[in-house]
């Protein structure tokens, strides 16, 4: 029988000392780091979904007091104010307002105040039809994010149950590991799934748990 369960929330836990670093992304972080010798001040972080993007990018936030805005709630209203101090722009290869973006971009130049943006894909890639702005953005360097390899993807695992207050054996991750798709996106729909049939089954996140889901 299926109890119900709570979807309470939980938080990640986003600290410099919880950023798991591997070889799909100690390049990045030290790109990140070397703030501020970015060129021109402003550097994209790149990277798959669900691969610590916004993680990192909070990291330089914290440590450098940037304000952090959705790439489409930029307004050119708000780009004079934005263009003020150290600025993150997440996920700005989703959607922007490009004359704002143009705007902040000539804004932060002289300042050198710090432009960090997120997206998915390099910047020379990302769909911007105003002519002047595309030059810019492919002349962004690029701070990469990989795949995650073997070592980092079990770190993932077992901080997506940290954050979570489970704690796991280590004989699961390498069940799950040899069994699932090798993403930062599966790696979090796999602990999701574990922990909402671990609640509503009132049952343990185990081996025995993690075959019946992958197997069904």
């Amino acid at each position: 029988m299926r109890q119900l369960s709570m979807n309470l929330p939980w938080a990640e836990a986003r600290g410099r000392e919880d950023f798991m670093v591997s070889s799909s992304n100690a390049k990045a972080m030290a790109l990140v780091g070397g703030w501020p010798d970015w060129p021109q001040g402003r550097l994209a972080l790149i990277g798959p979904a669900g691969s610590g993007k916004s993680h990192l990018a909070a990291i330089w936030a914290e440590e450098t007091e940037a304000r952090t805005i959705a790439a489409n709630a930029l307004t050119p209203e708000a780009a004079p104010e934005l263009a003020e101090g150290p600025l993150v722009i997440e996920d700005a290869d989703r959607g922007v307002d490009e004359d704002a973006l143009f705007h902040l971009w000539n804004a932060c130049a002289g300042e050198r105040r710090g432009l960090l943006m997120t997206g998915r894909a390099p910047p020379a890639d990302w769909k911007v039809a105003l002519p002047d702005l595309a030059s810019r953005l492919s002349s962004l360097t690029p701070a990469r994010i990989g795949d995650p390899d073997d070592a980092l993807l079990s770190i993932v695992l077992l901080k997506l149950f940290a954050d979570r207050q489970l704690v796991v054996k280590p004989a699961l991750i390498g069940y799950l590991m040899g069994r699932m798709e090798r993403s930062y996106v599966a790696a979090r729909a796999m602990v999701d799934r574990l922990d909402a049939e671990s609640l509503a089954r009132g049952r343990p996140i185990n081996q025995a748990l993690a075959r019946e889901i992958l197997e069904g």
